[in-house]
């Protein structure tokens, strides 16, 4: 029996395992996905070694940077977007080899343009992990001008006290790539002026659970469109499917 699975940690938020379980016994497909809880990342090696029958990884927070080192072939948006949630593993006699690539890319683009109108130009990143660099990345395919924002105060982003009305008019796309928000603290929401949104704001947060999180109710009340991550999660997974099994996408 094949095996595929997620490594991170935490991981009791994670849909992966639910979804693709589903997908093998409806299709009749010979397959088992498993969650990897590690809270180190050599502990991979350890999944490698005791798994030779494992056909591909999901990688999610906090190792989809750091992961990077461990691979033999990185694709080339997964290189230029510095983080990988998806490995494909192949095994060549005694050898293993580990090939990374990135799904949120495409799972983002094709689940946020729809909802793009003309005078959506520029977009509020909010947070610098693997997630974030995926959708800054993304953004800029699809002609939207994209800037982070962090805690901390950095050369190409802003931090959340330079976020003012004026901004928010300006930069009327913002997405959060945070956890704030995320079951069990559905009290939790970024710090921006949420007045100051309207009709012409798009939020969308890559949160699922739950299925409206604080920062999507604040901007809704105002007027603004707003998307969770779940449209996004599943082309991610069928983007990921292909990865491991070298079918086009």
């Amino acid at each position: 029996m094949d095996k595929y699975g997620l490594i991170g940690f935490p991981l009791g938020h994670s849909f992966s395992m639910g979804y693709f379980n589903e997908k093998f016994e409806s299709e009749g497909i010979d397959a088992q996905y498993i969650n990897y809880e590690i809270p180190e990342l050599d502990n991979l090696l350890e999944i490698l070694n005791s798994t030779p029958e494992l056909k591909g990884l999901n990688v999610t927070i906090p190792y989809k940077k750091k992961v990077m080192k461990y691979l033999d072939y990185i694709s080339p948006e997964a290189k230029a977007i510095g983080a990988v949630n998806v490995i494909r593993v192949e095994h060549k006699g005694s050898k293993t080899l580990l090939k990374g690539y990135n799904s949120d890319v495409t799972g983002f683009t094709k689940s946020i343009e729809p909802l793009l109108e003309r005078y959506h130009k520029k977009a509020l990143v909010l947070g610098t992990g693997g997630a974030a660099k995926a959708i800054h990345y993304g953004l800029k395919q699809l002609g939207v001008e994209p800037r982070y924002v962090s805690r901390r105060k950095s050369l190409e982003g802003l931090t959340y006290y330079d976020i003012s009305p004026k901004i928010i008019k300006d930069y009327n796309v913002i997405i959060n790539c945070t956890p704030l928000g995320m079951y069990p603290n559905i009290e939790e929401c970024p710090k921006l002026p949420y007045e100051a949104m309207d009709g012409h704001t798009l939020l969308y947060d890559l949160i699922y659970n739950p299925d409206e999180t604080l920062f999507l109710q604040k901007g809704r009340a105002h007027g603004a469109v707003v998307k969770n991550g779940l449209e996004m999660l599943l082309l991610q997974a069928f983007a990921s499917w292909a990865f491991w099994n070298g079918t086009e996408y």
